[in-house]
């Protein structure tokens, strides 16, 4: 009976304990602060998503812009696909000396006056390898391009020579049988196109009786001798007709 008792007074005891714990905690729950919570706030500076406007697509065979290579500095050659530099602009080359730009260098002497003596047989087998200008003796001989006085040269066949030099020296023109040369004519001179250089004469072997300018034009070789070249008809060069 007593046990009985004890048993009862346990559970009346534990299902008031119960009761004050369950009241208890309802109480405290209407009073607690609510519980906060961290949204996530859209930065001010930032567009919606749906409001974002898609990216132009790039032209065909355009990179984008940050590899874009940087425009080159003024003046500097183009590169190639790939990074291979281009062609350097080419200088465009000087034109060549035109050595046959010539006059007639007997001063009076119509072109239809000259005769092609150049090919004229001569002593020991020798070809003229020039052509003679008729003139009368002290007729001005003029130079026939710009130039320079190579040589001034007395010899025994050619009597006073002139030989000039065209401004390449490739080439050289050959005045013979001379009167005279030009007053203080020298060596080295500088000479223009039309200058008078001499006068028409009969001297070396030539025949007092027909007195005339012995005409010669030479292709130099590398050493640029002027006694020594590779002889060239003057006759077409001048005007000369066939």
């Amino acid at each position: 009976m007593l046990r009985a008792l004890l048993l009862l007074l346990a559970g009346v005891l534990v299902g008031a304990n119960l009761v004050y714990f369950v009241m208890s905690r309802g109480h405290r729950g209407e009073d607690a602060a609510p519980a906060v919570v961290f949204e996530a706030k859209p930065r001010a500076d930032a567009a919606p998503a749906a409001r974002r406007r898609p990216e132009a697509p790039l032209p065909p065979g355009r990179l984008p812009a940050e590899v874009v290579p940087p425009a080159a500095e003024p003046g500097a050659p183009a590169s190639a696909p790939g990074g291979v530099s281009g062609p350097a602009r080419v200088r465009p080359r000087a034109p060549a000396v035109d050595p046959f730009g010539l006059i007639i260098p007997v001063s009076g002497v119509a072109a239809d006056a000259l005769v092609d003596t150049y090919a004229d047989a001569r002593s020991a087998g020798r070809s003229h390898d020039a052509i003679d200008i008729m003139a009368p003796a002290g007729t001005p001989v003029l130079a026939v391009a710009d130039g320079h006085v190579e040589k001034l040269f007395n010899s025994d066949r050619g009597g006073l020579t002139i030989y000039q030099f065209e401004p390449s020296g490739r080439y050289a023109y050959y005045y013979a049988h001379l009167d005279s040369y030009a007053p203080e004519l020298h060596e080295k001179q500088q000479v223009r196109q039309g200058d008078v250089i001499g006068y028409v004469g009969s001297t070396g072997n030539a025949s007092p009786e027909a007195p005339h300018l012995h005409f010669a034009i030479f292709a130099l070789g590398p050493e640029k001798q002027w006694w020594k070249g590779t002889a060239i008809n003057p006759y077409p060069l001048l005007g000369g007709k066939p």
